[in-house]
């Protein structure tokens, strides 16, 4: 699934329509988004630029959203390296053991490997230990091969170390290094990972740490992720630009531990400030890119996301970012048919939103502006769920609270079942999906293209809704309350989008399904300035 073979005639028909049908959609969202309309998004673009951003994050992203992926990473010559060592670097033989080289070496040094497979030797946790500012780069052919048996290529603590040009492939065995990572395995600070190939490994193909670039490689075919941003004090300022991420989670990780919310193209955890823009994202085996658990100052943009088995982006119990001018094609439609009753979306924002106590760029505003859907499983879901808050059995992420009052309503506080009744325990200690800016996007659903596809199976709808709360026996927010707030009173505004093809709405509670008029009418008044082709 994650190699993409050569087209037959049908299926290059199949593509170019959906190019064509994103090139139509960029100039009817374009002209949404400049209508001159009270009611439209042209006037409320976002507030935040290049300031906001990773102070070494490459260019801005392409002002609409790309009608093809932006980059073809793998197997590209651009991920060739030089063919002879740059000046003053050591050369690696493919003879030599690496871990060996750079053990009786420096730090601050250059290391070039030359053609060939280069091995570590024996043992599983044999592995390269770079020095601060170490920096190795690849020559055409050159590949670190764990042989199935070395479990991690590149750890230890060392910031600022660089690899290009290098491919990194059958690190561990099926089944090994779940939750860690092949490619900087102790998510060191400072790491740029550049045109190179990650490929074939258990776990997560790169970890992330704070202030690492992941810049125009080829990710794909790994057991877990592609990558994963996990540190134990947190993540800070990542950038990703321009990568292939493409077929991960081989091992099924999700079928092997049922509900663990851990697979897919990548995953960021407690990240603040992460700039993923221009990547090209597709058949992973679950979410396309997900973030989880208090990140923050997020900006998705100009990204080609395709035909990932769930969701293409979510956006789980976390705070202020942008999702602006992304293409998302044919998500979720293996996880969609298997949940009739909750919509599978292309873009899937549970628990999150913006708030100006947090702090950081997006604050007053999550945007989801400028994006094209073509016949995803369903379009976008904002969702919160009653029974999940700082202190609940319910959330998933234990032990783990929210960031907006954290010194007052912490998770220990919030459990208490006197105190979760009272302000401002009673609105700090939740997650909530709040200050949602639907607008400028083009939603496009064929459901003859689309296995399954009916109202009746949870395809083709968007949503604004909750649960009907029940538990823990002691939560203050049982029956409708949330329910209620999320859908009146948390600022919640789709408006100046596109729609083409059927579409259904779910609003205020799981199963009420309403009309396009519906949806548009008193008491909802969502999508005013928008329209229904």
């Amino acid at each position: 699934m994650a190699r993409q073979l050569p087209l037959k005639p049908s299926a290059r028909k199949w593509a170019a329509s959906i190019i064509m049908i994103v090139a139509a959609a960029l100039v009817v969202g374009v002209a949404a988004r400049n209508a001159d309309s009270g009611d439209s998004a042209g006037s409320d673009q976002p507030a935040h630029g290049a300031s906001d951003l990773p102070s070494s994050a490459p260019a801005e992203s392409a002002s609409t959203a790309p009608a093809a992926p932006p980059v073809k990473q793998c197997d590209s010559p651009a991920l060739g390296g030089p063919s002879a060592p740059p000046p003053d670097a050591v050369k690696v033989s493919a003879e030599q053991s690496l871990a060996e080289v750079v053990a009786a070496h420096p730090g601050k040094t250059t290391y070039w490997l030359a053609p060939g497979i280069h091995r570590l030797g024996k043992g599983a946790f044999t592995q390269v230990f770079p020095h601060a500012r170490d920096k190795f780069i690849g020559a055409p052919g050159a590949v670190l091969d764990g042989g199935n048996e070395n479990r991690y290529a590149f750890s230890g603590q060392a910031p600022d170390v660089t690899i290009k040009f290098l491919t990194v492939q059958n690190f561990g065995s099926s089944g090994d290094n779940n939750n860690e990572g092949v490619v900087n395995h102790d998510s060191a600070s400072g790491w740029t990972v550049e045109s190179s190939t990650i490929q074939k490994n258990a776990g997560a193909g790169v970890m992330l740490g704070s202030g690492n670039r992941l810049i125009g490689n080829c990710l794909r075919d790994n057991g877990q992720y592609g990558f994963n941003a996990y540190h134990a004090k947190g993540v800070m300022d990542v950038v990703l630009h321009g990568n292939e991420i493409s077929g991960n989670n081989t091992d099924d990780w999700e079928g092997q531990k049922q509900g663990c919310g851990c697979t897919g193209g990548g995953k960021f955890w407690a990240t603040n400030g992460a700039r993923v823009t221009d990547n090209y994202v597709h058949d992973n085996r679950g979410v396309g890119l997900w973030a989880d658990s208090n990140n923050v100052g997020f900006r998705f943009s100009g990204n080609y996301i395709s035909a990932n088995d769930a969701e293409g982006i979510m956006y789980e119990t976390s705070y202020n970012a942008v999702i602006l001018n992304n293409t998302l094609v044919r998500n979720a439609l293996v996880k969609g048919p298997t949940n009739p009753d909750f919509p599978a979306s292309a873009i899937y924002l549970s628990e999150s939103g913006s708030d100006t106590r947090v702090g950081g760029p997006y604050a007053e505003a999550f945007r989801v502006s400028g994006n094209v859907f073509v016949d995803n499983w369903s379009g976008i879901v904002a969702w919160e769920n009653a029974d999940r808050f700082a202190g609940s059995p319910a959330n998933t992420s234990t032990g783990v609270g929210t960031l907006v009052n954290p010194s007052i309503a912490t998770v220990s506080k919030c459990a208490e079942k006197s105190m979760i009744k009272k302000q401002p325990f009673f609105d700090d200690c939740r997650w909530k999906t709040q200050n949602i800016v639907v607008d400028g996007n083009s939603f496009t659903t064929d459901a003859s293209k689309i296995p399954s596809c009916s109202p009746s199976t949870g395809c083709g709808f968007n949503g604004l809704f909750s649960n009907y709360g029940t538990y823990p026996r002691w939560s203050p927010y049982k029956a409708e309350v949330v329910e209620k707030d999320i859908t009146f009173e948390q600022n919640n505004v789709w408006r100046g989008n596109t729609y083409s093809g059927t579409w259904h709405f779910v609003v205020e509670e799981t199963g009420n399904v309403i009309t396009w008029d519906e949806w548009r009418s008193a008491p909802y008044g969502q999508d005013l300035g928008s329209s229904m082709n």
